[in-house]
Formats: structure tokens, sequence, C-alpha cells
């Protein structure tokens, strides 16, 4: 129940988020990772509408193949800076940190540390929202973020007003 509210509060703010970015004529994609794969769900694009269904239809617990997600949205990403190179773009992370299927042998974790890393070298900016329970929070959302060298931010810390703004400063900066 109490996934359901966060992720309810979030997915409000990322409706105001995707609205702004359709003023500005920006491109918002959606990547969802669950179960032992990560899917596009929502190529980049400029249809709020299409957002908007997309995000509608999140699917919320099971298993958490991290390292799939961040291996599918970094690959959007170069693709997107190749068909648009004055892109500049910014993977906003929903997760607690916490991944546990791994596409290679490494341990989840790790490979996940390392996807996040290179994500990092190539200049990719980062804002993790730490989707965990304060109660539960082993640190590893903001390890990620550590690794990503991006801000971390917890629910707690943010309403879906607040949330939208520090996500729009991001972008701004």
């Amino acid at each position: 129940m109490a996934v359901a509210e966060r992720m309810s509060a979030t997915k409000g703010a990322i409706l105001s988020l995707l609205t702004d970015a359709y003023k500005r004529r920006d491109r918002v994609g959606l990547v969802v990772f669950q179960k032992n794969r990560a899917t596009l769900i929502l190529p980049p694009t400029n249809s709020v509408q299409l957002a908007k269904r997309a995000l509608a239809d999140i699917p919320v617990g099971g298993k958490t193949p991290l390292s799939a997600g961040l291996y599918s949205a970094h690959q959007v990403i170069q693709k997107e800076r190749i068909l648009h190179p004055d892109v500049n773009p910014l993977i906003i992370l929903l997760t607690d940190g916490a991944g546990n299927v791994s596409m290679s042998s490494l341990p989840p974790q790790e490979e996940a540390n390392r996807l996040a890393d290179q994500i990092s070298v190539d200049d990719i900016r980062s804002v993790v929202i730490n989707m965990e329970h304060a109660a539960f929070d082993q640190g590893l959302a903001q390890n990620l973020a550590d690794h990503l060298q991006a801000h971390c931010y917890t629910l707690n810390e943010l309403k879906a007003e607040t949330l939208y703004q520090k996500v729009k400063e991001e972008m701004a900066s």
C-alpha cells in the first residue's frame, strides 16, 4: 500500500514535468525495469498524451533488474544524441537502488554501479529519486547516485510539487 501511495505521488510530479517538457518542446522517454528485463515503453517523444498513457500503466513491485534499466536508458540516450546532437539528456531514476537481477555474471549491485559509472563518464546528468521507505532504507539509492555523480532525493523530502521543482532545477543546470 505504501509503495502504491509513493508511486502515485511520484506519477503526479512526473505528469507536471511532462507538461512542462511539452511547453519547452523537450522529448521524454520512459524505461521500466521489472521482472527480468527493462522495457522502453515510451521512445523519446514530445507527446504528453503518449507519455501520460505510458506512465499510467507502470507496474510496481517484483524483481528489479536495475542494471538492465540503466543499460536501456543509456542506450536510448546514446541514440538520441546521434539523432539530435543538441540534446541535453537527464535521467530521472526512480528506485530504491536495490537491483537483484544481473545481465552478466557480476553481482547485481556491482553491475548496476559499473553501469552508473559509465553513464557518469559519458556526461549524462541524472537525478535519483529514492523510492524506499525511510524505515527500510539501506542507502542503496544514495550509493547509486554517488556512482552517477547525481543528487539523490527521498520521497520524504519531496512532495509532488517539490519533486517537480527539484527536477526542473536539475534540468536548468
